[in-house]
């Protein structure tokens, strides 16, 4: 065991980390986390408009297509927000303007659009044309591809720029906004003028090009049960030796966790029945089925260590269980701790693994319905998993039966280190009785 903690500390977890804290990385993590609030909302706005009493459902038909106009400008509009603050976070990497990074960004995203002239003979009944209108197909989660791309394209273009010295400067006492616009104006021409060369003229679909690449790489994690399992696996992985997995794998994975939400989101909102949606495992499927507690499932073991003789245990369970219910396990990972810990290492990485197989499971054969919802992460699993997937009481019982598995398997391992725990703590209280008191 102590070899395996090894290897993944010196071989597996430098590497990851570095990918993890690649400049890129973490502007594409802090532009998604900044849509968090909008995604949030449009989520409960489908969960509401789509809702799962037959009777109240009835009754907001009629009135679905304007209860559900909030989440398209949310969720359905998704990348838009998410390129600008993208763009913002590796410009001001660089140290270059935030806002002109996010700027160019967003124009650089845009350009991939064409827009439409919907005039009046493409309306049915031939009513007034509205003009020239953006498809919203790819401004949305199955676009984030492409934002993150033309981010990567734009912030790098305007910082080769600004390197060069080809901008314009403006005199001193020019206001901060005017001298910013016409300091990107070099790089913004080169952007837009490229990318219309490419999507215009050369008439090369960059968002369709994306989504035939990666769609194949999303189809394997949310519909295929070992795709399924290997973020899990690599996330406890790193979290065994101290490292916080979500953040590192999640900076990776994530573009594809909101393009399935987003899919599954858009079937919902199209009618089709939450048992048959698009994706499986979308990130919610793991935040509420899979890691209760935090990672590693640990509010299973928290509620185990209540049972514990050794002092220590139980007064860790006392401290945690309450961060513990609201998906908060830093204090057990560091305090307890399960990091670097050769007796927990197993059941920490096995449990997310076999939790993942029962909950892919059941929403696979339909026995509950698939995710559709972004809820706050801080809600208990049981609350939380009733309303990401729009309101289904099934998926409780599975929760309740995946905290119960996650029990089982923990349970041999907390008895071994109870015992230890309680000679360590016989053995302090013998010294402390046989020292003699300092004169």
């Amino acid at each position: 065991m102590q070899t395996f903690l090894k290897w993944i500390e010196f071989k597996l977890m430098p590497p990851m980390t570095k990918i993890g804290m690649q400049r890129h990385m973490v502007a594409i993590r802090n532009g998604v986390i900044s849509t968090l609030s909008l995604i949030l909302i449009g989520s409960f706005i489908l969960v509401f408009a789509n809702f799962p009493i037959p009777a109240v459902a009835a009754w907001l038909a009629p009135y679905t297509g304007n209860l559900t106009i909030p989440f398209r400008i949310t969720m359905g509009l998704m990348a838009i927000y998410a390129s600008f603050a993208m763009g913002d976070s590796l410009a001001k990497s660089y140290k270059l303007d935030g806002v002109t990074g996010g700027v160019l960004s967003l124009a650089a995203f845009l350009t991939l659009t064409v827009p439409l002239n919907v005039d009046a003979t493409l309306i049915k009944g031939g009513g007034q044309g509205i003009g020239w209108v953006l498809p919203m197909q790819y401004l949305g989660g199955a676009g984030m591809f492409s934002a993150i791309l033309t981010m990567i394209f734009a912030v790098e273009v305007y910082r080769w720029f600004i390197e060069h010295n080809i901008t314009i400067k403006m005199p001193d006492g020019v206001p901060d906004a005017v001298g910013r616009s016409f300091g990107a104006l070099f790089p913004a021409g080169f952007i837009i003028i490229f990318l219309w060369i490419v999507r215009v003229l050369l008439n090369f679909d960059i968002n369709t090009f994306i989504m035939n690449i990666f769609k194949p790489i999303a189809d394997i994690m949310g519909n295929n049960i070992f795709g399924a399992i290997v973020p899990m696996l690599f996330i406890h992985l790193l979290w065994a030796a101290g490292v916080h997995g979500m953040n590192i794998i999640g900076s990776i994975v994530r573009p594809m966790w909101l393009m399935m939400l987003d899919a599954n989101m858009a079937a919902m909102a199209d009618g089709k029945p939450l048992t048959k949606l698009p994706y499986v495992a979308p990130e919610q499927f793991y935040q509420w089925t899979v890691t209760m507690g935090g990672a590693g499932v640990t509010l299973s073991l928290v509620i185990i260590l209540f049972t514990c003789k050794a002092k220590y245990l139980r007064d860790m369970a006392k401290l945690c269980i309450l961060p513990g219910v609201f998906n908060i396990n830093e204090p057990l990972i560091f305090g307890m701790p399960l990091m670097m810990n050769p007796i927990f290492t197993i059941p920490f990485i096995v449990n997310p693994i076999i939790l993942t197989i029962t909950s892919y499971g059941a929403v696979k054969l339909g026995l509950v319905n698939g995710f559709v919802a972004n809820v706050p992460w801080t809600l208990p699993a049981p609350v939380g998993a009733y309303l990401a997937t729009g309101n289904d009481w099934r998926v409780v019982v599975l929760v309740l039966v995946n905290l119960t598995i996650a029990g089982l398997i923990y349970y041999p391992f907390v008895k071994m280190y109870d015992k230890q725990m309680l000679d360590e703590e016989a053995k302090a209280t013998m010294k402390k009785s046989v020292e003699v008191p300092a004169v």
